[in-house]
């Protein structure tokens, strides 16, 4: 998440106050008001964009209750991934197919990659929440956990009300502030959006195309290595130090194949690439080879339950046995 150019220069001014977190939420609107008129915003827009902004409870009550992200990863991918979610994503690819087919020239990434997450996210634009986003982004920033997280994203907000793309009042989505059919905060937006179905407008709550297009951009910018392999099944031999295993440790392909690892399904790729060894269960229990790649998926959510379940799921999407 980044700041606006813009904001970042009004934050190297000279004597500059900024809204700080917690207190008076009325207090904390007008300093932030403030600071959008010193970062360069004229008054109307300023006063435009806040206007009825609303402190919601229902946000925090959210971002503290996400006790389904500790699950183990059986049952967590088991309670996303259904035979539901496996049919539609393969009509979705079918009837995207010459999206995907730009994507996968365009950024080298898989169909599956992206499926996987329109499917977790908003269950294939569905159901893409009904928060409203000024809102919900104020709120975050205003409560004291996470204010760096969120604070940059509501000017990045202002800036997309300030271009005719975002309505303070009626845009909604993710109670953490995302926006569209793969969810994205608004700073992404403004770096990643692509007008993919070309009818002059981002429209990533509306067009399929224009979500999944951004979506793909936003990994590549994110350091997705085209062409390149994410997270096979492997199996693993009888005595192997498992204290290799782990995100933390990693050696090249070519060494893990001499350890004994070998692709439950086809061959292992790019054998002198670096990865790990995911034990997610443990020895007895499911086991990926982790690539670079892999590491994108962080870029995109923190919890490793739900990346190693999104990674999973997109190997299942593009047709790899289980």
């Amino acid at each position: 998440m980044r700041l606006l150019p813009l904001t970042l220069a009004a934050l190297l001014m000279p004597g500059a106050v900024f809204a700080q977190c917690g207190g008076s939420f009325s207090g904390f609107v007008k300093s932030l008001k403030q600071e959008a008129v010193t970062a360069g915003y004229d008054t109307a827009t300023v006063n435009g964009f806040f206007k009825g902004a609303q402190q919601d409870p229902k946000v925090l009550k959210a971002d503290r209750a996400q006790g389904v992200f500790q699950k183990p990863f059986i049952d967590f991918s088991r309670r996303l991934i259904s035979q539901n979610r496996i049919d539609q994503g393969r009509a979705m690819a079918k009837k995207y197919d010459s999206t995907f087919r730009r994507i996968e020239t365009t950024y080298g990434i898989d169909r599956g990659v992206l499926l996987a997450f329109w499917a977790f996210e908003t269950d294939y634009g569905g159901f893409q929440g009904d928060f409203n986003t000024r809102n919900a982004l104020i709120t975050l920033a205003h409560d004291c956990r996470r204010p760096e997280l969120f604070r940059p994203q509501i000017f990045s907000a202002l800036e997309l009300y300030k271009r005719g793309n975002f309505d303070p009042a009626r845009t909604t989505g993710a109670w953490a502030g995302e926006i569209g059919m793969v969810q994205m905060l608004p700073q992404d937006i403004i770096d990643n959006g692509v007008d993919a179905d070309g009818d002059g407008q981002v429209s990533l709550k509306t067009s399929a195309p224009d979500a999944l297009m951004s979506g793909a951009k936003m990994l590549s910018h994110l350091g997705w290595q085209a062409g390149q392999p994410w997270l096979p099944v492997v199996t693993i031999p009888a005595g192997l130090d498992l204290a290799k295993s782990g995100t933390h440790s990693k050696l090249s392909v070519k060494d893990w194949q001499h350890l004994g690892l070998r692709a439950k399904h086809g061959s292992l790729a790019a054998r002198n690439m670096q990865a790990s060894l995911l034990l997610p269960q443990g020895h007895r229990g499911p086991a990926f080879l982790a690539y670079p790649n892999f590491d994108v998926y962080f870029e995109w959510n923190q919890s490793f339950t739900y990346v190693l379940t999104a990674a999973y799921f997109a190997n299942r999407l593009g047709g790899a046995a289980i």
